[in-house]
């Protein structure tokens, strides 16, 4: 029996993959702490010998009528953003999928009511959602399995929240499968707009779109550490007023995987919570409770629900 045994809700913003030199021009001679709280935990967590697959939930992949989930046995080529091409540019990658679990996955749709599609096509495009987190978390280890799976641009919460939920069936189903999520994502998601850009380039909070969506991140970030990913579900209708990206459905088909209302996990931040251009962005980890992930759900909170 397979089973989840980490979990987060990463940034992925382009000014990590710069070239350090860049990035401390960007943001007043000092290092992002985004690029920083990477690095360790690639030494805490994706070091570590307990997981064999990592699985992707990439909020830049939005399909249309179904999900999709890679499932080439290789993923190699060079990467060039047509976002940003000047620094993302030519950017190899060279990693393992897992064939198997992508469609052990798959073989859940029907029985949560969703559509998900296994693709082995070599020429299937890569973002760098999963890309630019790979060259921090996966680069150098080779053994480590990689798989992607993208949002549905016709989803809605409840879409999303299904498809975790075949995520986490498909999982269990894989035979001594030991799997790491990524929601890999920003919270809050409104750029500066062109002509003001520029002036809000650093890392300092301060240049949030917003005060009051820097208001509702630190919120959710609050909620997250103390494990009440119930709160952050509940007032999903309140969170898109700031447009979280993808409408957060990064995170909504992780919290299917892991219990929904029922997760009670502690998140651990690595780094801080950091501006890009308009945007929030934060590195939330997750560990497995030792009971697993809804141990500690109280009878509060279940009750609240009721």
């Amino acid at each position: 029996m397979g089973e989840i045994v980490g979990a987060g809700l990463l940034a992925h913003v382009p000014t990590i993959v710069l070239p350090e030199a860049d990035r401390l021009e960007l943001n007043e001679g000092k290092e992002i702490t985004l690029v920083t709280g990477l690095r360790q935990l690639r030494r805490d967590v994706f070091e570590r010998d307990d997981y064999d697959t990592v699985v992707v939930l990439d909020s830049h992949w939005a399909t249309t009528v179904e999900f999709v989930v890679t499932a080439q046995a290789r993923r190699a080529g060079l990467f060039t953003s047509e976002e940003l091409p000047r620094g993302m540019c030519r950017m190899p990658y060279d990693f393992p999928g897992d064939p198997e679990l992508a469609h052990s996955v798959a073989a859940f749709a029907d029985k949560h009511g969703t559509w998900i599609t296994p693709v082995d096509d070599s020429y299937l495009p890569i973002y760098y959602a999963t890309l630019n987190l790979w060259k921090y978390l996966g680069k150098g280890l080779p053994g480590k399995r990689w798989v992607t799976i993208g949002v549905c641009q016709t989803g809605d919460m409840e879409d999303h929240l299904r498809l975790g939920r075949a995520l986490a069936d498909g999982i269990a189903a894989t035979p001594g499968r030991r799997v790491l999520l990524i929601a890999s994502g920003a919270l809050s998601h409104t750029f500066w707009p062109l002509r003001e850009l520029r002036d809000h380039e650093a890392s300092d909070p301060v240049h949030i779109r917003t005060p009051e969506a820097r208001a509702a991140d630190l919120e959710r970030i609050a909620w997250f550490k103390e494990g009440r990913h119930d709160k952050v579900l509940d007032t999903m209708d309140e969170f898109w007023r700031y447009k979280p990206e993808a409408k957060f459905f990064h995170y909504l088909m992780l919290a299917g995987a892991l219990g929904e209302r029922r997760c009670a996990a502690r998140a651990r931040q690595y780094g801080a919570y950091e501006n890009s251009v308009g945007t929030g962005q934060a590195h939330l980890w997750f560990d497995r409770p030792a009971g697993g992930w809804t141990a500690g759900h109280t009878a509060a909170q279940e009750s609240a629900h009721a």
